[in-house]
């Protein structure tokens, strides 16, 4: 697909992702979607009411009624696409820098759309195809009032309450200025812990950290953690369909490692997980010692929906998905990643046992990233065939399904383009740190060397 990446559409607002864009997106989807009403809600960015309202008229302009959630995370969209049956369309470049912003289109099922539908949606807004109606056939705005509200309540009822209140926790969160931040304290409260907060303030500039929660990025919230005195940590990105996580000692949390301790409370024999390319030997050793297979993907949340689809049409039983990014997937409460609910699932655990022994029996190996920019075309085949090179002379086992994977049975590195941003990202991971950066910085130089030679 041109247009549709690995998690929707993102770029940098008002200048790719321009009002016009995201009218003619919401127009080839209210097309596709042939309905007479749809949903809108964003995250809290800067440009989310601008984008929003183009989105708005673009629906409205295909025939569909638009009902507006405002400010809502991602999966509180979800949760009402499914419970009013109708698709949405969501505002959000979740974990992207301040001035991105993006489209993430949803069924009415509340479930992200598949990747054929996705190319049908495309196909209409490269053809310029959209079933525009007469002007008074045209769609109309409502306001949704309680969304956030109605959200929160049905998190309450999906999850052990009693369980997580006997742990008497403190949590201390971080929302990042993002939706969360409307809900998560909130929720956590109503769980029956103490909630302590630091970024906790709506704010689309993001003035206390960038979206993206990983752990350069969340040194307030580990201080936060000791000063607080707290049972854990919890991060969102800006739409707060992720989590991540600090143990009771304010250390970080790998999101591999938090993935890897809630799939062993998942898996049975039999069971699949679904993962990205990128997925650490943390979940491969959980799910063989727990007899399930492991299947991955694209990196990507509409790669991983749409792999957990498949398999469950085949009959398989899919009880956990997701990436070590803390976009987790618990398919049997809902086909979304939903960073409140993860983060309630794992304090399930928390009341039972300290964080930092929940993850302990993952924390044997040590990832790595690198992410190297390029400005053109030219820079980005330059960098991929590069890392071409790099995995034909390795003599290791290579995965193409995204990107160049050379796994050397202890270790591996992974060399792939961003869906989301003009990145190429290396990934290593190893028992060995010395052997990670070691696996990283080959990749990583050979792929500048080429780049500054393009």
């Amino acid at each position: 697909m041109e247009i549709f990446g690995s998690s929707g559409v993102r770029g940098v607002a008002n200048e790719y992702l321009n009002p016009e864009f995201v009218c003619h997106i919401a127009q080839a989807a209210g097309s596709v979607w042939n309905t007479d009403r749809a949903a809108i809600a964003r995250d809290t960015r800067a440009t989310g009411q601008m984008l929003a309202n183009s989105a708005s008229s673009g629906l409205a302009s295909v025939g569909c009624d638009v009902d507006r959630l405002g400010v809502v995370p991602t999966p509180g969209l979800q949760a009402y696409c499914e419970a009013e049956s109708v698709p949405g369309l969501m505002v959000t470049a979740s974990h992207n820098p301040p001035a991105y912003n993006g489209v993430k289109l949803i069924g009415a099922s509340g479930v992200e759309l598949s990747l054929g539908t996705l190319e049908r949606v495309e196909e209409r807004l490269l053809s310029e195809d959209y079933a525009t109606v007469p002007w008074d056939e045209t769609g109309a705005e409502t306001r949704v009032e309680n969304a956030r509200r109605a959200y929160v309540d049905q998190l309450l009822a999906a999850v052990d309450r009693d369980r997580i209140a006997d742990g008497n926790l403190t949590v201390a969160l971080d929302p990042g200025h993002g939706a969360g931040a409307l809900t998560s304290p909130d929720f956590f409260r109503e769980l029956g812990c103490e909630v302590v907060t630091v970024n906790a303030q709506e704010d689309g500039h993001f003035p206390g950290r960038n979206p993206e929660p990983i752990a350069e990025n969340l040194a307030d919230l580990g201080r936060l953690v000791r000063v607080a005195d707290a049972d854990v940590g919890i991060a969102h990105d800006g739409d707060a369909d992720r989590a991540i996580f600090f143990d009771e000692r304010g250390e970080f949390v790998e999101g591999d490692a938090a993935l890897a301790a809630l799939a062993a409370a998942e898996l049975d024999a039999g069971d699949v997980a679904v993962s990205a390319v990128n997925v650490s030997q943390r979940l491969v050793d959980v799910a063989d010692v727990a007899g399930a297979d492991l299947s991955l993907t694209p990196i990507g949340s509409t790669n991983i929906m749409t792999r957990i689809r498949d398999l469950q049409g085949e009959g398989e039983s899919v009880p956990i998905a997701g990436e070590g990014n803390g976009g987790i997937i618990f398919p049997n409460y809902r086909m979304t990643r939903d960073g409140a609910y993860t983060a309630a699932r794992f304090l399930e655990l928390v009341a039972e046992q300290p964080a930092s022994e929940i993850v302990a029996p993952y924390d044997d190996y040590h990832l790595l990233r690198m992410d190297i920019e390029y400005e053109d075309d030219g820079q980005r085949r330059a960098l991929l065939d590069a890392a071409e090179r790099v995995a034909t002379e390795s003599g290791a086992t290579l995965d193409t399904t995204d990107g160049y994977r050379l796994d050397y049975g202890d270790s591996w590195v992974l060399a792939r383009p961003s869906g989301t941003e003009p990145v190429v990202r290396i990934y290593a991971e190893s028992s060995d740190p010395g052997r990670a950066a070691d696996l990283a910085e080959e990749m990583h130089e050979a792929m500048t060397d080429a780049k500054a030679r393009a």
